[in-house]
């Protein structure tokens, strides 16, 4: 597919492919919402893990932790400089982290916390807070504004979203144009490479 025809649009299509027809360094940011993997004793046994791989269609080998890894190779190369938000379940942190520390890259761990999270309270933490991991290569600047640089976001659950646009993960809008503004200017391009439509996909 020719990556003009990409721009300004939602295309859907399988990721892994489809980021191989972007050219080398010609994105300002990628802003996405990977396909978390809930585990349980060690494996995606969860309803919600059942749900993701059901998204791609067969269980697959080279999926781990809810995607193909390999994609964040396909970040550091279509970036212009690697500028990039992965919001990710807790069991993905470590595998994302590696990848891009052992590269170099700065980073920081942000986070929302929801005040009214479901009360899942049978011997567990209560599932409060989701988990964005950002990095950056040296010579991003971050923009200016206080209101902008806080790690940490507090809301309540946004379930008319939810409903609304049938996401499981659905992240609220004011802490996402928080995101994008503190680290990009007017013009940019800004990919999101996991955008997609859970009812029709997962067909609930």
């Amino acid at each position: 597919m020719k990556f003009e025809d990409m721009i300004n649009t939602i295309t859907l299509g399988d990721s892994y492919e489809l980021i191989k027809d972007i050219p080398d360094k010609s994105i300002d940011l990628i802003y996405t919402d990977i396909p978390y993997l809930i585990t349980h004793g060690g494996k995606g046994s969860s309803p919600l893990a059942r749900k993701i791989d059901k998204v791609h269609n067969v269980y697959l080998k080279d999926i781990t932790n809810g995607i193909n890894y390999k994609i964040l190779e396909e970040f550091v190369r279509i970036t212009k400089k690697l500028n990039c938000f992965i919001w990710c379940s807790k069991e993905q942190i470590f595998e994302i982290l590696k990848f891009f520390k052992e590269k170099g890259y700065l980073y920081e761990i942000l986070t929302w916390n929801k005040t009214n999270p479901t009360p899942a309270t049978n011997n567990v933490w209560l599932p409060d807070i989701e988990y964005c991991l950002y990095f950056r290569e040296s010579g991003i600047k971050l923009n200016e504004g206080y209101e902008l640089k806080s790690k940490w976001y507090e809301s309540p659950i946004n379930k008319k979203d939810k409903d609304k646009y049938k996401h499981p993960t659905i992240k609220p809008l004011e802490l996402v144009k928080r995101h994008i503004l503190h680290t990009t200017k007017k013009d940019d391009l800004i990919l999101d490479c996991f955008s997609r439509k859970w009812n029709n996909l997962c067909g609930s």
